[in-house]
């Protein structure tokens, strides 16, 4: 017998995608789960029992940002830089020690190993990014207070 499906659930979760910067999320509620993603992998919706509903497409990214990104020119992916920090962890990046202090790190400085460059606050615990390496910071790809991924690149470091 088939089963609704509580669409206002999937539109809040493509909401909390659209606040975070999140690519995907996934819910699970008894035998219903639901995952919503922004690639370009489906929407997946299974139910207990081996039953599976036909995969939905992806929620699409907003007009606003698919028309921006069209308009820039293309850069090189960061992630691919080999002197790129990547974030341990899903989190809150901060770049300062608290509010109003000097960043850890700007670009230009230069930084040794094990020192902090920056913080990701996950689970309400404060998170102190050490360099990997040594050498001279060239980019700071993420903003005070960002939401970050797992292995999103931080910075650079050459």
């Amino acid at each position: 017998m088939p089963q609704t499906f509580d669409y206002e659930l999937i539109r809040q979760l493509a909401n909390i995608l659209d606040e975070t910067n999140l690519t995907e999320i996934e819910v699970e509620q008894e035998k219903l789960k639901i995952r919503v993603a922004r690639t370009a992998a489906p929407v997946t919706i299974t139910q207990g029992g081996g039953w599976a509903a036909p995969s939905m497409p992806a929620m699409a990214a907003p007009a606003a940002a698919v028309a921006a990104s069209a308009e820039a020119p293309k850069a090189a992916d960061p992630a691919a830089n080999p002197g790129a920090v990547p974030s341990p962890m899903v989190g809150t990046a901060y770049v300062a020690p608290e509010p109003g202090s000097r960043a850890f790190v700007e670009v230009g400085d230069t930084v040794k190993e094990g020192q902090t460059v920056m913080i990701i606050e996950a689970m309400k615990h404060l998170n102190h990014i050490p360099a990997p390496r040594a050498g001279r910071v060239t980019a700071v790809l993420v903003e005070n207070g960002q939401p970050v991924e797992f292995g999103e690149p931080l910075l650079i470091i050459e």
